[in-house]
């Protein structure tokens, strides 16, 4: 029988530890032939706060975690009876393998390097109010009409001489009010 991989619901909040416990338990009794893999799936995420940029790791699935294993009877209790863990996800509480192609884009989406460039966590929407902190449109308020994350850049239209005008601001430049 072959490993394919799985989905847990666990904990939200807790994923780390859950992964850490159930990775002690396999070593522990010994089936590491049949759970080869347990991971959370993160990204980088850089964002500013407090006037600081931050890189950090944000959880994909809050609640969820991953897991390359073989279904066998004492592997499914060994999952069943780890502490944090819910259920598989699947129909029915049956266990439905992952397909291979998520499975390649979640794999590589959380095995990013550090060389690779961090994705923009911009805290604002399209239609959001919001305050500009920064730049020669400081302390102005707008409405939010356009978001590029990929370039960082947030159109926002405040109102000038009483004529609505658009704005082109960096993320960071704001602040939702």
């Amino acid at each position: 029988m072959s490993k394919d991989w799985y989905i847990l619901r666990v904990h939200s909040g807790q994923e780390e530890q859950i992964r850490d416990s159930l990775k002690k338990r396999v070593k522990t009794l010994g089936m590491d032939e049949l759970v080869e893999d347990v991971l959370v799936p993160t990204e980088r995420v850089s964002e500013i706060k407090g006037g600081k940029k931050l890189i950090s790791r944000k959880k994909l699935f809050p609640g969820y975690i991953m897991v390359n294993m073989e279904i066998t009877e004492e592997s499914w209790f060994l999952i069943k009876e780890t502490p944090g863990i819910g259920d598989f996800v699947g129909p029915h509480s049956k266990p439905s393998p992952m397909n291979p192609e998520e499975v390649e884009k979640l794999l590589s989406q959380s095995e990013e390097t550090e060389d690779d460039a961090p994705k923009v966590k911009i805290g604002v929407g399209k239609g959001d109010p919001v305050k500009i902190k920064e730049g020669p449109f400081e302390n102005f308020d707008g409405i939010v009409e356009e978001v590029n994350p990929e370039k960082g850049m947030v159109k926002v239209t405040v109102t000038i001489f009483g004529r609505p005008t658009p704005v082109d601001l960096e993320y960071w430049q704001l602040e939702k009010i």
